[in-house]
């Protein structure tokens, strides 16, 4: 992903404040997203503690939680 910032400074000339289209930020939360869930998922591999759970199982604990955010 190319990124084309655009800055806003102080009197002195620091950098204060970044401006991105609409797109860039919407690509950088979507990595972002991506680099939790592999934080996640690589925590998750290190605290291995042998549990396992159908793939059944896993579906209807997130349907049910999100049909309690609706």
């Amino acid at each position: 992903m190319t990124l084309h910032p655009k800055y806003i400074t102080d009197e002195n000339g620091k950098k204060v404040s970044v401006i991105l289209s609409i797109n860039e930020y919407n690509q950088l939360l979507t990595e972002l997203e991506e680099l939790e869930d592999l934080k996640l998922f690589d925590a998750a591999k290190e605290s291995d503690s042998g549990e396992r759970f159908s793939m059944e199982d896993v579906f209807a604990s997130i349907e049910s939680k999100t049909n309690l955010k609706s």
